[in-house]
């Protein structure tokens, strides 16, 4: 069996034309707690939060970004499910659209991260980004 020859429009070749950021975990209360006196965006399916780190903080990796959920999305399963698909959006579009030096939070809403379409919370997120960041 042969590997799979990536084509000109595949999505392989849209990761290699985005720049290369490295992605982290924003996990401690802390950092969450920063991340909520910054900018703020809400959409219908989460609610964005943003905010450049200081210079007298870490720059490594290059973007941050957190997830959270409360109770009001649902017990765990739901809230879970919710955060997967928000870690999944976030993957998909931070490399590209996030800036180096950020700290991001995305925070899930109730009854709408779960069900959103996919492709719209993506949109959403693009949007979202560009609002924060003045565009």
């Amino acid at each position: 069996m042969t590997a799979p020859v990536a084509t000109a429009a595949g999505p392989t070749a849209q990761a290699a034309a985005a720049p290369a950021l490295s992605i982290g975990g924003l996990k401690t209360r802390a950092g969450f707690l920063r991340a909520a006196k910054g900018r703020r965006q809400a959409m219908p399916g989460f609610i964005l939060q943003a905010r450049r780190r200081g210079a007298d903080e870490p720059h490594v990796p290059a973007i941050r970004v957190g997830f959270t959920c409360s109770r009001k999305v649902g017990n765990a399963v739901r809230r879970n499910r919710a955060k997967r698909r928000l870690r999944e959006v976030a993957r998909l579009v931070l490399p590209g659209e996030g800036r180096a030096g950020w700290d991001y939070v995305l925070i899930g809403r109730a009854g709408v991260t779960a069900t959103r379409e996919f492709g719209q919370m993506q949109t959403d997120l693009r949007a979202a980004l560009a609002r924060v960041h003045g565009a």
